[in-house]
């Protein structure tokens, strides 16, 4: 065979290029691609030979196409600037790897527009499935897709209307653990920090902190709303900001942060006013990210199973891809109390 690589800037290789070098027909190169077992062993050799030789790669978008999918699964998440949803990602894309399959990741940085956008390109690519962890997990554009045929898992979020399966943790039960641990910690004017409310995650943990304040007999009063207009670090920040201008004997002396994100710009704030954590201030978060314990002092957090929720949730996708009796399942995790230094008992 005289034919050699291709080189750089020059014609990329074809099927008929192969074809041509190793003296057969299409339908022998393309039986060495798809059913080798079809074609003599000799014969897949010097296919094989040629397109070493010549440099070919088969065009696997144009397969994965003619086929009517991909092998290729996607996650549209919330917010790539937070640890706990690459942490997420990471689950999801060792399940995919398990299955041969690749892993195409979005970030709708919050944003519902943003969010739609990724999905309908998703939706030219025909990826076998979309995972997502959406802004809001009642948009109706979900619907549509599912209505298209691509199945679809919510992750760290359920949809009150049903409908697909979805992954997360009992958020209510995690903000009544973290407030829970606070009053045993001898603490009785406690703040919480979160936002915004359209975020169903931070109303379940709001809503757990409450019922166990009240079960435990104390002022409504007594737990502060310090709402946020994000779950990020800066906004942590800007609540410590406020907090610290209460007047000293209504400041809480506890606050449960809806993310670690908040609890860990809360810290910070606290820590560069000359505030001690946890003597003047205890702090608690929420997700237990990799740097929730990193932190100067180490972050008392409420741990959510990260890299096991995406693991599932692509379980999840694939049964609903390729099992025609699969059943919708909204899969549930207990959340758990991790305590470090930035609480500690007053009592």
């Amino acid at each position: 065979m005289s034919q050699q690589r291709a080189r750089p800037g020059s014609r990329t290789p074809s099927v008929k290029d192969v074809a041509a070098a190793a003296d057969v027909s299409l339908g022998t190169v393309s039986n060495v691609l798809n059913r080798p077992e079809r074609v003599s062993p000799a014969t897949r050799e010097r296919v094989e030979r040629a397109m070493a030789e010549l440099g070919f790669v088969r065009n696997e978008s144009a397969r994965q196409l003619r086929a009517g999918t991909s092998r290729t699964l996607a996650y549209v998440m919330l917010d790539a600037t937070n640890p706990f949803f690459n942490d997420v990602a990471q689950g999801i894309e060792l399940a995919a790897e398990d299955a041969d399959l690749s892993l195409f990741i979005c970030n709708s940085n919050g944003r519902a527009e943003r969010e739609e956008a990724h999905l309908d390109r998703l939706l030219q690519q025909r990826v076998q499935g979309i995972l997502i962890t959406p802004v809001n997990a009642d948009a109706p554009y979900l619907d549509e897709i599912s209505r298209r045929g691509i199945p679809v898992v919510i992750v760290d979020r359920h949809r009150d209307s049903g409908g697909f399966c979805s992954v997360g943790v009992d958020d209510v039960l995690g903000g009544r653990i973290a407030v829970e641990h606070l009053i045993e910690q001898g603490h009785d004017r406690v703040a919480f920090v979160g936002g915004p409310d359209s975020i169903g995650q931070v109303r379940e943990r709001l809503e757990g902190a409450r019922q166990i304040w009240a079960e435990f007999g104390r002022d409504p009063g007594d737990l502060v709303y310090l709402p946020t207009d994000a779950v990020t670090v800066s906004e942590g920040r800007s609540a410590g900001e406020r907090l610290a201008g209460i007047a000293a004997r209504r400041r809480p002396t506890a606050a449960f942060c809806a993310n670690d994100l908040l609890a860990l710009g809360l810290l910070q704030q606290a820590v560069g006013a000359g505030a001690r954590v946890p003597e003047d201030l205890a702090i608690v978060g929420f997700d237990d990210i990799e740097f929730a314990a990193a932190a100067a002092v180490p972050l008392t957090s409420v741990r959510q199973p990260r890299q096991e929720l995406g693991r599932t949730a692509a379980k999840l996708l694939l049964d609903e891809a390729t099992n025609p009796l699969h059943r919708h399942d909204q899969a549930t995790f207990i959340p758990e109390l991790v305590a470090r230094a930035s609480t500690a008992n007053r009592s």
